[in-house]
Order: structure tokens, then sequence, then C-alpha cells
């Protein structure tokens, strides 16, 4: 029995055998069971089979599961007592009405008697209709078996089930096997090659429509071809073969499985392997008003509302926009083209093949783009918009573009940025010793975006606060910030880009490489600023320490299943943790062996997909290259083996080095001893079970000199080491210039010995380790390892401190304190401490002028100068001296009288807040009004901040309800408002109340958008410490946010961590601050007071 539309009809039969065997088998069954006629009729001799209807599961369009059986099971043979009762509702039997119609109405032969031909006419007809209806019914089993085989429930309204049998011979399949969209991740049987993509943006009504055909290779064969696509309609499916006089292959159904954003298409026959295939889909769907996806977004012009249309894909979100193979390892090429009215203009990922297209009768035009490199399809991007533009090309031929505002265009705002991307590319190329892949870079600024930036392959996109300056009111904090993000986006073209990861659980690999080189590549720019070894100490390494330091953290490389492991990979466990631990491997290695380490991963896997075992692979090659002299320095090291432990295993070691432990050994052995750091474990309780491999570096000194840095791998719990040139009076150091990934802690006698040398000569430490030791005591203090007076003796040096690295490891290690102490009724201590710490160097440094800096002045020698008068400015104001409110107060009532803003742009943000919480409501409502009235994005940022510093309770609630409506505050601002309002002491109670109330309504806003949900979470949560508030964030946590990711967990972490704090350490801190720090002199050994 053949089935047309069956792959194996050759092979089609009905359960039990081929099916004129099993007819024949039923009709001589039959026949056997049959009695001859009698001479006369006996009515207790049946006259008839009754052959039922088929059963549902039968049936082509049944919802059932078909389970083949004999026919005789489904429809019995009916014996003599089966049908001797049955009556017609007219009181003819069966037997009797099929008589009738035979003999075609003919009269009775009276007295009972019947010719024998008679019955032998009526037993041979009656035969061959029993045979006919057996045959017909066996026919229409074995097509039933068939087609369930086959096709499956066509209109049932659903995927088809999953427990029937496997090509009509009885084996089972498994269910991700039998139905692949089912599983979370794509099924390999096809794969993507090119995009042929057709969009019309309609941004009349907000809505677009398109076509794509995609050519597929199939790599095994399958009857399924399964892709993504979410919240789109689908209007049309085609297959078709690609090879001469293919054809079309005949779609059996298409439907949408929504749990795991899927498009399935079955099909009549099965795609061959190592066949190429084409997929055409036609689909339609509207412009959000949201952040991902293809979304809209506008700004104001003349008083005019203006509209614009753009792209956010990474990572989940290209299937939003056409129906695609949406993973990173399916890589495929991409011709796009774009329909939209003439008075706007597109742009995409590579440049346009038409310039300028012109405008049909309809007023549309088609713009049509060059064909890209193979890459994955959430760098696939475009915008549709009515933007400005200014324009360079670098030595090589790429044409550069920023695009933004006109108004921004006109103003110069994207000079800045266009500039130092033309330098950033030949940068890069040189670097890496790879060529930038395609003919052009956009730029665009947009007014609303979830990120700062995404890196899509030729055309990255900003938030207009990440790229556009304004030279005369940006401080240099914020241009700082802007090149920076500059940098990162512009790294992407070659890590992300040109390599991308594998799966999203090495989602590192492009973005740690990315956040490493923000501080590279912004020290090519301005050398003077020194990011790599100074900056990158407080912003990186110890920001990450903070987070990675807790019980709730993550392995960098965590395994990722669904979509909601692929957000909770995107954090700063993977930037920042990712670009401390290059950075580690960078200094182990040797930077000329690194690069070129670099160099091979990129070339054997550009225009592909890389894991971390890839990058491992290549540095390890290099190493062995040099295998000889790198065993002398001590660096001949297993790449894979060493950075494994760091990359698989959550958190960090603690590393203590103590001197001639217990007296047991001579002054020149050191004893060295790791373990698991946490927070909240009173010291020495984290995971037994880690352990690292530790690059450590150490260095002995004494009062006026240091030694030169011995490299010590550190694979034990504990070890005994050799050190030279030690005595009583000279103090270790581990982790020279902070390159490792670890704390480091010592016995109280060398705590005391750094203290007194950094009270007497701080100079003879590098400034690196001296920004180093001060977050190391305060966080070692916090976790239970140190005694609370340790750091607060430490950092009485900071007076005689004339570098910025140490005094902003200060402010940040002050700051988590302020927000800790500064609800309770002893607060005045702690603020007392600190600004007799500041008072000094304040004072000798005093405000600066309001000259306006160009490139050479805030860019060059000045930034180290203004960024630590800044700093020392901000400790002042925030901690209430007065002379400082009384500058900040002067400031803001000139610039109100005279509106004419004569604050210099590197302290506003400062003066502003300071204004703000010690004058009245006019001074708020006159900030509100500069914040609407304002176009430098800069000075829109830091003036709505401002407003978050208020005193008044009613003027923070009002700002709270405010910043929901997008209108007046963009939609990634309003959460910088809630957190800032949350960080004032004053509002920290509204605005975790405003947080709980609104929560459906954050979440709505929110929720898919990476960092922004896990960025407000934290913020408003950090700085809770009451039981009061724990109480309420676990009734929050029960009741409403459970989820909301790891963020939740971790916030809850973090609040019992405050918690514990005050019951454990406020009493003893305390009672420090009241004895006040004792002078530092030089003791003799053993002579230890660093308790609290």
């Amino acid at each position: 029995m053949e089935c047309g539309w069956c792959p194996r009809a050759a092979t089609c039969q009905p359960a039990g055998g081929s099916s004129s065997s099993s007819t024949a088998a039923l009709a001589a069954h039959f026949l056997s069971i049959w009695p001859a006629p009698p001479s006369r009729p006996d009515k207790s001799t049946p006259t008839w089979l009754i052959l039922g209807p088929l059963s549902q599961n039968t049936c082509c369009g049944a919802s059932g599961i078909f389970k083949p059986q004999p026919v005789a099971a489904k429809f019995p043979l009916m014996g003599p007592r089966d049908l001797t009762s049955g009556v017609t509702p007219s009181g003819r039997r069966v037997s009797e009405q099929w008589a009738a119609s035979v003999t075609g109405g003919r009269p009775r032969v009276v007295g009972g008697q019947r010719p024998a031909s008679v019955h032998k006419r009526l037993v041979a007809a009656f035969a061959l209709s029993v045979v006919t209806l057996v045959a017909v019914a066996a026919v229409a089993v074995a097509l039933a078996v068939r087609f369930q085989e086959c096709g499956g429930d066509e209109e049932a309204g659903g995927p088809p089930g999953t427990d029937r049998p496997s090509g009509g011979r009885g084996e089972r399949v498994s269910a991700a096997e039998e139905e692949p969209w089912r599983r979370s991740r794509l099924p390999e049987a096809v794969r993507p090659r090119h995009y042929d993509l057709n969009v019309a943006v309609h941004m009349d009504n907000f809505t677009f429509s398109g076509d794509v055909g995609i050519d597929v290779e199939c790599l095994k064969a399958t009857r399924f071809i399964v892709l993504h696509a979410d919240r789109l309609e689908v209007s049309s499916v085609a297959v078709t073969a690609k090879r001469p006089g293919g054809g079309a292959i005949r779609v059996q159904r298409h439907f949408a499985f929504p749990a795991n954003q899927m498009l399935v298409l079955v099909l009549h026959r099965e795609l061959r392997a190592s066949r190429t295939y084409r997929l055409d889909v036609t689909f339609e769907a509207a412009i959000e008003d949201e952040l991902l996806g293809f979304f809209r977004s506008s700004y104001g012009l003349g008083g005019q509302r203006r509209y614009l249309a753009v792209t956010q894909f990474s990572p989940t979100h290209a299937r939003k926009a056409f129906p695609c193979f949406d993973e990173p390892a399916f890589k495929a090429t991409f011709s796009l083209s774009l329909r939209h009215h003439a008075r706007y203009t597109s742009l995409s990922n590579m440049p346009a093949l038409d310039a300028a297209a012109a405008a049909g009768e309809d007023g549309w035009t088609t713009r049509r783009f060059a064909r890209t490199p193979p890459m994955s399809t959430y760098y696939l991007a475009w915008a549709v918009c009515d933007f400005a533009s200014r324009e360079t090309s670098t030595e090589g031929g790429v044409t550069i573009r920023l695009l933004a505002r006109p108004d921004a265009i006109a103003s110069g705002a994207g000079d800045y940025a266009l500039h130092i991307t033309k330098r950033l590319l030949s940068f890069y190329q040189d670097f890496f010793k790879v060529a930038y892949a395609l003919p052009k870079l956009d730029l665009l600024a947009v007014p609303k975006h979830p990120y700062a930036a995404m890196e899509n392959w030729g055309l990255s996109i900003f938030v207009e606060q990440k790229i556009l300056l304004d030279a005369q009111v940006s401080s240099a904090s914020y241009q700082m910030e802007l090149t920076m993000v500059v940098v990162h986006e512009i790294c992407h073209q070659w890590f992300g880009d040109l390599v991308t990861p594998l799966w999203w659980e090495d989602v590192w690999l492009k973005e740690g490489f990315a956040h490493y080189f923000e501080y590279v590549g912004t020290d090519f720019l301005f050398p003077k600023w020194n990011m790599e070894k100074q900056r990158f100490l407080t912003d990186v390494l110890h920001e990450v320490m903070l987070l990675d330091g807790l019980s709730s953290s993550h392995p960098i490389s965590q395994e990722v299943r669904d979509a909601a492991d692929i957000d909770r990979v995107f954090d700063w466990i993977a930037y920042k943790k990712g670009a401390a631990l290059i950075r580690m491997l960078a200094n182990v290695m040797g930077q000329r062996l690194f690069r070129k380490g670099l160099n091979d991963y990129l070339l054997s896997h550009m225009y592909g997909n890389a894991a971390r075992d890839d990058l491992w692979k290549k540095m390890s090659e290099v190493i062995l290259c040099r295998v000889q002299a790198m065993r002398s320095e001590g660096r001949d090291i297993d790449v894979g083996a060493v950075m494994d432990r760091w990359t698989l295993q959550m958190g960090y070691p603690v590393v203590t080095v103590s001197k001639n432990p217990a007296g047991q050994l001579a002054t020149r052995y050191i004893s060295v001893s790791q373990e698991h750091f946490l927070y909240g474990q009173d010291g020495g309780r984290g995971n037994s079970s880690f352990q690292w491999q530790v690059p450590l570096t150490v260095a002995v000194g004494n009062g006026s000199r240091v030694s030169s840095e011995t490299l010590i791998w550190i694979h034990n719990k504990t070890e005994t080491h050799v050190m030279s040139e030690m005595d009583d009076k000279t103090w270790l150091l581990g982790n020279i210039n902070q390159t490792g990934y670890f704390r480091v802690n010592y016995d109280l006698q060398n705590w005391k010995l750094l203290i007194e040398q950094l009270h007497a000569d701080p100079q003879v430490i590098s400034v690196a380790n001296r920004a180093g030791l001060i977050d190391d005591a305060f966080n070692l203090a916090r976790a239970g390892y140190l005694p609370q007076g340790v750091p607060l003796q430490l950092m009485a040096y900071l007076p005689e401190e004339a570098s910025f690295l140490p005094w902003h490891a200060a402010s940040r290690a002050l700051y988590q304190l302020d927000k800790l102490l500064d609800r309770t009724d002893d607060y005045n201590l702690f603020s007392d401490y600190v600004l007799k710490q500041v008072a000094t160097r304040y004072h000798q440094m005093g405000w600066p002028s309001n000259a306006v800096n160009g490139e050479g002045g805030v860019l060059q020698a000045a930034y180290q100068t203004e960024e630590l008068q800044r700093e020392l400015i901000m400790l002042a104001c925030s901690f209430g001296n007065k002379q400082c409110h009384r500058q900040a107060v002067a400031y803001i009532s000139d610039w109100i009288s005279s509106n004419k803003n004569r604050i210099p742009p590197n302290i506003r943000d400062v003066v502003y807040c300071t204004g703000v919480s010690l004058m009245d409501e006019d001074v708020w409502e006159f900030i509100w009004m500069k914040f609407h009235s304002s176009n430098a994005v800069s000075e829109k940022k830091i003036l709505l901040e401002a407003l978050t510093c208020s005193d008044n309770a009613f003027l923070l609630n009002r700002l709270l309800n405010l910043s929901l409506t997008s209108e007046l505050v963009a939609e990634q601002d309003a959460i910088d408002v809630i957190i800032h309002v949350g960080r004032n002491p004053r509002g920290r109670n509204l605005a975790w109340r405003f947080f709980r109330d609104k929560w459906d309504v954050l979440d709505a806003r929110y929720g898919e958008a990476l960092f922004m949900n896990s960025k407000l979470i934290t913020g408003v949560t950090e700085f809770l410490n009451t039981e009061k508030e724990l109480d309420e964030l676990n009734e929050f946590i029960r009741s409403s946010g459970e989820g909301a990711g790891p963020a939740m967990p971790r916030a809850l972490e973090i609040v019992k961590g405050n918690v514990r704090w005050h019951r454990l350490h406020r009493r003893h801190f305390y009672q420090w601050l009241r004895k006040g720090p004792a002078p530092v002199r030089r003791s003799p050994p053993g002579d230890v007071s660093l308790a609290a």
C-alpha cells in the first residue's frame, strides 16, 4: 500500500503484514464461522455482519494517539447471539431489510418454501458484499495507521504527540527527537548559510512587515525545520530544494511554540543530508515602545516630536524582528533591504548599495545593503531615522560616520567620539595584527537604549549620554566615561563580532576582553591617565570583588540552558571578573607573548566561534615556543589547568602571608595559605573544597626601600617558601601592583609595620599597592578576618597622601561605611573622623577655577590633579565641611541671580547636589526647570541626579512618581532616579516603598533588559540594614520577587550581611572611633595594638 505523501511509501504497510494477506485472512475467517444456509430460514440463524464505523482514533484528524491493533479486535466478528435480537425501529430485523432489498421487492413465496437458487444467490451476494466491505475497512485502517506515522495531527491545533511509534517499525523515540521544538536549544539538523531579508517600515503606525528567504544546509535528514520567532505574525511559509528541478517541498503545517519562542515547520517528506534548501517566510509585527527587538524612540526638535526606529537584538531578540536561527553558533551572511518613507534615511551593518534611492510615486524608497560577512543574528542591526551625520575615514579607507539628532551634530557634540574612533581602529589593528573586517563603521546616538551601547558589527549603537560630548559643560569624569564606552565597543569589532563565543556560557570571552581593553585602549589615547595600572584597580578589581565575595556569586563560565539563564550571564562577573582574570594572565605571561596568543586566537577563529578552551590552547602554544625562558622565570604554565580553576569556580581566595610563623622556622621563611574568601562568614568559613593556582608576587621592604618582586606559585592550601633580606624590622607586601585576582592578609605584626610605613613615608610603597592595602583592609575587616580598628588606623595616613588613586579607594570604602551608619545615633563620630582625614588635603587643593578645559587640559596632565581635587571636595561636602557647604551655596545663588552658570564643569555634580540638599524648594524647582531646558546630555544627567539630594520628603516622592513618565524622564534614567533617592538617607524608605508598590510596572518595563532590573534591585536594596527592612525584603521576595533572577538572592544576602555587621561589629567600630587613633610610632617586634 502506498501513501503518496509519505517519505517511506515503499514500505508502508498496515500493522501485522501486507494488505492483501490481511484482507484474505479476514474474509476466510468470516466464511469459516458463517453457517451454511438452511433449507428453511431459522430465526436463530444470523444473516448479517455489522461493520461498525471506524473509531475516532482512525480518523485523519483525530487528536488521540492511534495504537495499531488486529482488525478483529477493533471490529469483532459477531457470532449467532450478537444479532438475533437486533431489531430496527420499524420492527423488522436487519436481515429482513437486507433480504428485501436484494430481492427487489418481489413477492414472497407462499407457504414458506423458497427455491434453492434464491438461497444460493443470496449467499453469493452476501459473501461478495462482505469481502468488499472488509477490504474497504482494511484499507481505511491501514491508511489511518500510515497517516499517523507520516503526518501527525494536522487539525489538532497543537504539536503532534510524543507517544506514537516511529517509522512504522514499532520502536519508540525520545520526546526531544520526536518534537525538537520542546528543547530550549535549536536542533542541529539544519544550519542557515544566508538570509535575504526585506523589511518595510511603517513609521506612521509603528508596524513593519517583511519576508525572509533563508538558505539552509541539511546536516542530518529531518522532517522538521525549527527556528526562532517571537511576537511575529507569520502569514506564509514555503520550502524549496535548491538544486535543478528540486521544486517545492510540501509543508504539512507550521505552528508557533511560544514556550521556546520557536517557529516549527512540519514537512511531508524528509530533507536529505548534505543538500541545500530555501526557506521563505512572510511576517509582520509592531514596532514596540520598549527597548528590545525592533523598537521606536523619539526626540524633540523645534517644538515637534520626531520618531526613529532602531534594533537591539542581543542576546535573544533578533527573533522579535524576523524569523531566524537566533543562536550565536548559527552564523550566516545577510543581505538586507529596507523600505520606508523617503523622508527618513536608513542604515545597517554594511554600506548601502545605492547611495540615495529615488522615492517612488507613493513617496517611499527602498535601500539595499551589501552582503555581510558570516555573523551571528544578534549582531545584525538596522535603523530608520532622520538624523544628520559627520564623517571621516582612516588611512586604510574605512569610512567612519557618527549619526545623531541634527542639533547635536550641528553643535559638534559628536566630533570627539568620531575623532577617537578613528584613532582606535588603527590602534586595535596594530595591537591585534588583524585588520578591521568591514568597509565602514557607523556610530549611532539614540535618545533611549537599554544599555550604554551595543557593538553591532559596522553599526554600533549608543545611548546619547555615552557618546555625545559638550566640551563647555562636560566634566573630566564624564569625558573619561564616554571615552571608555567608545573604546569598549570598538574592541568588540574583534572580540565578539569577528570571533564570537560559541555559546553564552563563555560570554566573558567577549565582554571580559572589551572591558579590559577599555583601560588599555584609553591609555593609548591618553597615556597620562594611567588607566590600566591605576583606575582599573578601583573601578574593576575592587568593585567586582565585592560581588564575587558573596555566597550568591557564580563561576565566570556557567552552564546556560534556557533564556532565563542567558540573561543571568550578563553581569559584572562576566565583564569585570573576566577583565581582571585577563589582566592577571597578561601579567603572568608578559605582554609580548600575551599579544602573540591573542593574534593566533583571532586568526584561527575569525568569522567563526570559539570557546574558552580555544583561547587557553593558543596561549599555551605560544608559551611552549619559549618554554626554557619561561621556566627560568616561573612562568611556564599550563594555561588551561591554571585558568580553569579561576573560571569554573566561583569566588576568589584570600592569601594569608605570615613571616616566621610561630617562631618555628628561620626568619627567611614565610608561610602562605589560601582559602575561599566570603563576606558574612566571620572569617575563614568559605567553601573548603575550593583551591586555586595562585600567582603570588611578594616583595620585602623596610623604612626606605622595597625589594624587587618574587613570583611564587601557590598550589596547596598551605605552603612554606624561602624569602631573602628579611629581619624583624622588614615587612612583607603581597600581590605587587594588584595584578592578581585575590585579597592578601597578613599577621597583625606585619599589618602594624605596613601602617607605620604609610605614616612615615607612603611613597616607598607603590600607589597601586597603597590603594590595594586600603581596599583589602576594609573588606577583610568587614568579613571578619581583621579587627575593625586596622583599616581605620591605616587610613589615618591619608593627610600625607598626594595621589588620586589611594584617595579614590578610600572614598569608595568610606562610602560603603557611610551608608551603613548614616541613620545611626552616633553617626557624627564617623563623619568627624572622615573630615579629620580630609581637611588638610582639601584646604591645600582648594577649588578649581572656572576656565573651560580644552582637550590638552582635561584629557592630559590635568586629569589626575582635577580628579583628586574633585574627590576631596565631594568628601568634604558630603560629610559636612562648613566651608565646602558655603562655597556650594554661593555658586548656586550666583547662578540663580545672574542666570549664568559659572560653576566649573568638573565639580557641578557635587555643587548641584549640595545646593539642593541645603537650600529651599525654589532651588529644587530651578534645577528641575534647567533639567528640562538643557540640550546637553551630560548636563541633563547630573541635573536629574541632583534633584534626588533634597531633604524634603514631599519633593522626593514627587520626583519618584514623575520618573515613570517617559515624556519627562527617559526610561533608562528612571532607574537612576529611584536608586539615587534610595542613597539619600532621607529618601531610603521612600525609594524602598516606591520600589515595592511599583514593582509590577518596573518589572514589566525593565524585566527583559539584561542589566536594568539587576541594577535597580541592587541599587534600591544594597543599603537596607535594619531587621525590619530585612523582614520586608523577605516578604517582598516571597510575594512578588521570585521571578527576578539572581538579583533578588544577591540582594537578600547583602542585606543580611548589613544587618549582621551592625549586630557584630558596629559597637566595636564606634568604640574605636571614641578612643581615636593612637599616634603611630615604630614599636618593638610583637607590640601589636591594632585590635578594636
